[in-house]
């Protein structure tokens, strides 16, 4: 059992979580207007940009992504799966790339703590399609699903963190990862509660070369264990406009 107290681990889930809002909004925002398309029909007299614009908002639209139209009609589980898909897929290539070097990376603990920023990403962000925002039952949240422990109900409440939307939208994802990864490096050996890979995959990771795709598919068989576990969760606990869906 972990000597960390319930405080320390509740700020430092409460930071992790806080700087993952910003990051999701960013994935849905729209600055060109490109996504905005998909809520209207093509223009007749459009342009030829205009026709370009239009087309890369019809591609958009059929991945689905946050801000698209096809995002706005789609139900919880339909944007759960779509953060673990796309998000988790793209996080688990940065989790997975120190493999490329063996045992000689695998035993430090840089990968351990990218796999763990990678499910709190993940976890947060499937959770909000549930109603579960509030900074308090995510903690609560990560602290269950990605460690497996519950916290004390009666603890203090922890402020809410300086949130700072990402300055480059298409670096924010992998910069996010890095920075939760810093966050909860600070809780060490918590980190090995996580839902990690399997022995096997574990294994295959510490060769060179291979050690690549074995270590991918082992975190994404892991974070959709926590996605998972996420969901549930959320359901049985969500709140806000949404419970009733």
């Amino acid at each position: 059992m972990s000597t960390l107290p319930d405080r320390t681990v509740a700020s430092v889930l409460g930071r992790a979580a806080g700087g993952v809002g910003p990051v999701l909004d960013a994935v849905a925002s729209d600055p060109l207007g490109i996504k905005a398309r998909t809520f209207s029909g093509p223009d007749p007299d459009r342009t030829a940009l205009g026709a370009v614009l239009d087309a890369a908002a019809g591609v958009l639209d059929a991945l689905t992504v946050p801000g698209t139209a096809a995002w706005e009609n789609a139900d919880p589980d339909r944007r759960a799966r779509w953060w673990v898909t796309r998000l988790g897929a793209l996080n688990t290539i940065v989790v997975a790339a120190p493999s490329m070097f063996g045992i000689l990376l695998n035993r430090l603990p840089l990968q351990n703590v990218l796999g763990f920023a990678n499910q709190v990403l993940v976890v947060v962000a499937v959770a909000r399609e549930y109603g579960v925002t509030d900074r308090s039952q995510q903690i609560d949240l990560l602290a269950e699903v990605v460690l497996g422990r519950r916290l004390d109900p009666s603890r203090e409440p922890e402020p809410a963190p300086e949130q700072e939307r990402p300055r480059r939208r298409a670096f924010a994802v992998v910069a996010a990862l890095w920075r939760t990864a810093r966050t909860v490096r600070a809780i060490g050996s918590e980190l090995d509660r996580r839902p990690s890979p399997g022995p096997v995959t574990g294994t295959l990771s510490n060769i060179p070369v291979i050690g690549v795709p074995a270590r991918y598919v082992g975190e994404r068989l892991a974070l959709r264990r926590a996605a998972g576990s996420a969901r549930e969760w959320s359901r049985s606990h969500r709140t806000g406009d949404r419970a009733g869906v």
